[in-house]
């Protein structure tokens, strides 16, 4: 990945409200105030709550929050839908389905605009179903197996809403992971950022948790 890359935020869950004060400081590494939200995992949720969601929280830290509606694989492929993406210094992918998610973006006019302002210094963040997404391989949310993702960071996968999701199944992404893979925890209003350098760190509400091996690590065995 190139050095010009924009930090990346793999967030937890339970994003948009308090306890998710790092949007501050990424909307600030955007240079501008404006966020655009993609719903597109909760496309069979009411997506236009989850854009309300955003435009609230987002004004409390001066900032504008927008939602394009990319629903489905038909929005995927629309030319004015990639051009809006690629023009933003900050775009957020919202929590829901992440298999819905994965068909809609994979290999997709949208997705590889997400991918060109990324690597040209854009902001991304993604939450639980987003940030599951973004990596490869990545959770699969029927059942904690691992699968193919998007790959926005490859050689990491992440587990959402951890330390609420079922015990069980968080063992099995564990255990199943390929050695040496990290397997990364990440609670609710909590993020992991990947910074411009590739180097990691968390912030928000809670501690994030790295494995490797089914064994603890710490944020080095990262990829960077």
């Amino acid at each position: 990945m190139p050095g010009s890359c924009g930090p990346l935020a793999l967030v937890g869950g339970g994003e948009w409200q308090p306890g998710c004060e790092f949007d501050s400081e990424l909307l600030a590494a955007s240079g501008g105030t404006d966020v655009l939200v993609l719903p597109t995992a909760a496309a069979y949720e009411h997506p236009e709550k989850s854009v309300e969601c955003a435009r609230a929280w987002f004004a409390t830290l001066g900032g504008r929050a927008e939602g394009l509606m990319v629903l489905g694989r038909t929005d995927a492929e629309d030319d004015r839908f990639a051009a809006a993406v690629r023009a933003s210094a900050f775009t957020y992918l919202g929590g829901g389905s992440s298999m819905h998610l994965r068909s809609v973006l994979k290999g997709s006019l949208v997705w590889e605009a997400l991918l060109e302002a990324w690597r040209h210094g854009a902001v991304v963040a993604g939450s639980s179903a987003g940030a599951m997404v973004l990596t490869d391989p990545m959770v699969d949310s029927r059942g904690g197996a691992l699968t193919v993702g998007l790959g926005m960071v490859e050689h990491i996968a992440v587990i959402p809403h951890f330390g609420e999701e079922n015990a069980e199944k968080v063992h099995r992404s564990i255990a199943l992971a390929a050695p040496g893979l990290p397997v990364v925890g990440i609670p609710e209003r909590t993020a992991l950022i990947r910074d411009p350098d590739g180097g990691w760190r968390s912030a928000g509400h809670g501690d994030v948790r790295v494995y490797v091996s089914g064994e603890p690590a710490g944020f080095d065995a990262l990829p960077r």
